[in-house]
C-alpha cells in the first residue's frame, strides 16, 4: 500500500516549522534538508524541503514562497488522553499563534491544529442525550478545551 506523507507549504519557514514541532511532539525528529541551487526559484543554499516526523508520522516541509497559504479548511488533530497534554500541546503550538474556538488554534506558521481530549469523544457520545448536548454548549464557549469544565456541565442536574 502507498504511504501518504502530507506535504506543507511555507514561504521559506519550513526548517523552522520542523524544529518548531519537533520539540513539542515526542518521538520526533528531523530527516533529511535539499536545498535549492544555482538557478532555482529561491536563493542558493537555502531549504527546498525538509522531512521530518511527529511520534511516528511523517511530514514535508516545502519552502514554496507565497502564493499558497494555510487555511482552516486543513487542520491536524492531536488527541490528548489529559488535561496536562493538552496544556502542553495547546500552550505551545498556540505560542506566537492565534487561538480560535472549541480546541482549534492556529500556529506561528499559520498551520491550524485542533487539541482534542479524547474524553470529549466520550462526553459527547453519552447515551444520555442531555449530558451530551450540556457537554457541545460548554465546548462550544471554549477556545482551550478544559476537561474539568466539560464534565462539571455534562453532571450538571437540570432544573
Amino acid at each position: 500500500m502507498p504511504k501518504t506523507v502530507p506535504c506543507l507549504w511555507f514561504d521559506g519557514q519550513a526548517e523552522q516549522a520542523a524544529a518548531h514541532y519537533t520539540a513539542i511532539f515526542p518521538n520526533s525528529s528531523i530527516g533529511g534538508v535539499t536545498r535549492y541551487g544555482p538557478g532555482s526559484p529561491a536563493p542558493e543554499g537555502s531549504a527546498m524541503t525538509v522531512s521530518f516526523s511527529l511520534d511516528g508520522q511523517e511530514y514535508v516541509g516545502l519552502n514554496g514562497g507565497p502564493q499558497f497559504t494555510f487555511s482552516e479548511a486543513s487542520s491536524f488533530q492531536t488527541f490528548c488522553a489529559d488535561q496536562d497534554e493538552v496544556d502542553h500541546y495547546w500552550d505551545r503550538l498556540s505560542e506566537g499563534g492565534l487561538e480560535s474556538q472549541c480546541g482549534w488554534l492556529k500556529d506561528r506558521f499559520g498551520v491550524s491544529w485542533q487539541v482534542v481530549p479524547t474524553a470529549l469523544f466520550e462526553l459527547l457520545g453519552d447515551p444520555d442525550p442531555g449530558r451530551a448536548q450540556r457537554a457541545m454548549q460548554a465546548m462550544l464557549g471554549m477556545a482551550k478545551i478544559e476537561i474539568a469544565e466539560l464534565q462539571r456541565a455534562a453532571d450538571q442536574v437540570p432544573t
